[in-house]
């Protein structure tokens, strides 16, 4: 049996009240437990997206004749 470690760093942050009132609403309409876990769902969201841009800026490339197709992983190196 594997058991991780789960260690967690607090981060303060800070925010003009409006902004504030808007992270609470959507904590309490989409049934976050916390404004933690409403943050940490929010990075893994940008995460996400930062791949899909990474993807559809690799198939761009590649459509413009910059990629190359890979046969095998020793076309990797």
């Amino acid at each position: 049996m594997c058991y991780i470690v789960c260690m967690r760093t607090t981060l303060n942050i800070s925010m003009p009240p409006q902004l504030f009132r808007k992270v609470e609403s959507v904590v309490n309409e989409n049934n976050y437990s916390s404004v933690s876990e409403f943050i940490r769902d929010a990075i893994r969201a940008w995460e996400e997206e930062q791949l899909y841009q990474s993807v559809l800026q690799s198939e761009k490339e590649f459509a413009q004749g910059k990629g190359k197709k890979l046969r095998s992983l020793k076309d990797l190196m």
